[in-house]
C-alpha cells in the first residue's frame, strides 16, 4: 500500500491510467464548484490529513481509508452523465467503483485480502451517511455495510468527501455524518457488526420482507448441511474440498460437462449441465443428506438462485470462498492440465463478486 499512500495525485496520474483519467470527469458546479474529480479527490486526502481522528487511527487503519479515498470516485470515470434536466450526475458510481478497486488492488499491488476489502466496501458505501435516511430500509442497509468494512472508518471518508469539496449546503451535509454516527452507535455497530443470536437470524432478516427485525428468531428447520463453494478457476477449490470435505458427495459442474462431453463456451450444454446438478441436489435435499456443490459461482445473481433453491429445502449453507494472490493464480493456471487462456480469466476477474455475509447462514474467506 506504500505505493499509494501519502502520495499526491498529481505524482500517482503519472504511474497509473486511472488517476490520470480523473482528470477528464467534470462534475456538477452546484455540488461540486471545485472542479473535476482529480481536484476533488486531492482535496478529499488533504481534508483526511488534517482531521484529528485520522492521526489517532492506528497506520493500518489510516491507510484503508487513505486508500478509500483516492478510489472513492474511479469510476465517475464510466459513469458521469448528462441528465435530461441538464445536471451532471454519476448514478453507480460506487458500486461500480468498489468493483474497479477490487480488480485494481488484487491484480496490481500486494495488499492482504482483509485491508482490500475493506476498502473496497468503503468505496462502496462511502455516500451512505449523506444518503441513508433516503434509503427504503436505512437499518438494513447499515448493518449490511457493517458486516463489511468500520462503520468510523466509513464516517471519517465521508466527513473528508463533504470538506474536499466546494458548496453551498456543506453545513448540512456535515449533520447528515453526524446524524450517521448517531444512529451506528444507537444500532449497536459504530464498533463492529451486529450481534445476530444465530446463523438463520441473520440470513432470515437480511432475505426476507422489509419489516423484519435483526433481534427476531426464526424457528430453525434441519435440512441438509450444504457447502457451496466460489472462487475463480484454479483458485484451490478442488483440492480444499478434498481436504476438508473428502467425505461428503460433491456435485461438480465441470465434471457433469466432462460426462456430456461439452465444451466450457457452450453455454447450452452448460445449461443442461445445471440442470442436471440441481436435480442431482434435490435428491440429496431431500433425504437431508449432506454435500458440496463444487463450482465458480462467481456472481451474486448466480448465488442468490442456488442458494434459493437450496433453502426451499430448509437447508443450512456455507459459502466457501477461496482465494490465493493473483500472480500465484495466473502461475498456478498455466501449470493446470486443463489450463483455461488468460483472455477467458480476464473476462470471469471482470465479473467476480465477492460474496457478501448475508448471502448464507455462514460465508467463510480461504485466502
Amino acid at each position: 500500500m506504500e505505493k499509494l499512500w501519502h502520495k499526491k495525485i498529481s505524482e500517482l496520474s503519472e504511474t497509473y491510467d486511472w488517476v490520470e483519467r480523473m482528470k477528464t470527469v467534470h462534475q456538477s458546479p452546484v455540488h461540486h464548484a471545485e472542479g473535476n474529480v482529480a481536484i476533488h479527490t486531492q482535496m478529499v486526502l488533504d481534508a483526511l490529513e488534517t482531521d484529528e481522528l485520522y492521526h489517532k487511527l492506528p497506520e493500518r487503519e489510516q491507510q484503508i481509508v487513505w486508500i478509500a479515498a483516492l478510489f472513492h470516485d474511479v469510476e465517475k470515470y464510466s459513469t458521469t452523465i448528462i441528465n435530461e434536466g441538464g445536471e451532471i450526475v454519476s448514478p453507480g458510481h460506487a458500486k461500480r467503483g468498489a468493483h474497479m478497486t477490487r480488480k485494481i488492488l488484487f491484480t496490481d499491488f500486494d495488499i492482504d485480502f482483509k485491508t482490500r476489502e475493506s476498502i473496497v466496501f468503503l468505496v462502496r458505501y462511502h455516500g451512505l451517511p449523506l444518503w441513508i435516511t433516503e434509503k427504503q430500509n436505512p437499518q438494513k442497509m447499515l448493518l449490511e455495510a457493517a458486516m463489511h468494512t468500520p462503520m468510523h472508518l466509513l464516517a471519517m471518508l465521508a466527513r473528508a468527501d463533504v470538506n474536499g469539496r466546494i458548496c453551498n449546503d456543506k453545513e448540512m451535509l456535515l449533520e447528515k455524518v453526524a446524524f450517521f454516527e448517531a444512529y451506528c452507535k444507537e444500532q449497536n455497530v459504530w464498533s463492529g457488526c451486529f450481534p445476530f443470536e444465530t446463523d438463520a437470524a441473520k440470513f432470515y432478516y437480511f432475505n426476507n420482507d422489509n419489516e423484519s427485525v435483526p433481534e427476531y428468531l426464526p424457528y430453525e428447520k434441519y435440512g441438509s448441511e450444504v457447502v457451496v463453494m466460489s472462487g475463480l478457476p484454479g483458485m484451490g477449490k478442488d483440492f480444499y474440498i478434498q481436504k476438508h470435505y473428502k467425505d461428503r458427495p460433491v456435485i461438480c459442474l465441470d465434471d457433469i460437462r466432462k460426462e456430456m462431453k461439452a465444451k466450457p463456451t457452450d453455454k447450452t450444454a452448460t445449461g443442461r449441465a445445471v440442470q442436471a446438478a440441481k436435480e442431482l441436489a434435490k435428491t440429496y435435499l431431500r433425504r437431508r443428506e449432506r454435500f458440496v456443490w463444487n463450482a465458480t459461482n462467481i456472481t451474486g445473481q448466480m448465488r442468490m438462485q442456488l442458494v434459493g433453491l437450496l433453502k426451499d429445502y430448509d437447508a443450512h449453507v456455507t459459502i466457501v470462498y477461496i482465494e490465493m494472490p493473483y500472480r500465484v493464480w495466473r502461475s498456478q493456471n498455466k501449470q493446470r492440465t486443463a489450463s483455461l487462456p488468460d483472455s477467458v480469466l480476464d473476462k470471469m476477474l471482470h465479473k467476480l463478486e465477492v460474496p457478501l455475509q448475508k448471502e448464507a447462514d455462514i460465508v467463510t474467506y480461504i485466502v
